[in-house]
């Protein structure tokens, strides 16, 4: 155990906002049971301030902070683009370069490779 590292970058947090608690729920949930992530994080009641068809908008969303494998990070955009009620989902992902060595494992243990 002492000598297993963590390589950096083996895995990412995924950021997605969602229009409401009962997407962000539906799209949590269905993500992990896929396994295409360990872990959900719903983050409620956040405002986005943003561009769309040359106008400034600006929208309460709830946003999801999602940690898998970055080799994962396709197959759950694919899988958010198919789902989500946007015209365009925000997926956007940060590979993770550091973390508590017993929780990256176990992103490692959930999340098939």
């Amino acid at each position: 155990m002492a000598s297993e590292t963590y390589a950096a970058g083996t895995h990412s947090a995924a950021f997605v906002t969602c229009p409401n608690e009962g997407v962000a729920k539906d799209l949590a949930r269905a993500i992990v049971e896929k396994k295409l992530a360990a872990c959900v994080n719903i983050v409620p009641a956040i405002t986005s301030v943003y561009e769309w068809q040359g106008k400034i908008e600006e929208d309460s969303e709830v946003l999801l902070m999602i940690k898998t494998r970055s080799s994962k990070v396709p197959a759950l955009a694919e899988y958010v683009r198919s789902n989500h009620p946007y015209e365009v989902a925000e997926v956007i992902s940060l590979p993770i370069d550091q973390g508590n060595p017993p929780y990256l494992k176990w992103i490692g243990q959930v999340v098939p490779e």
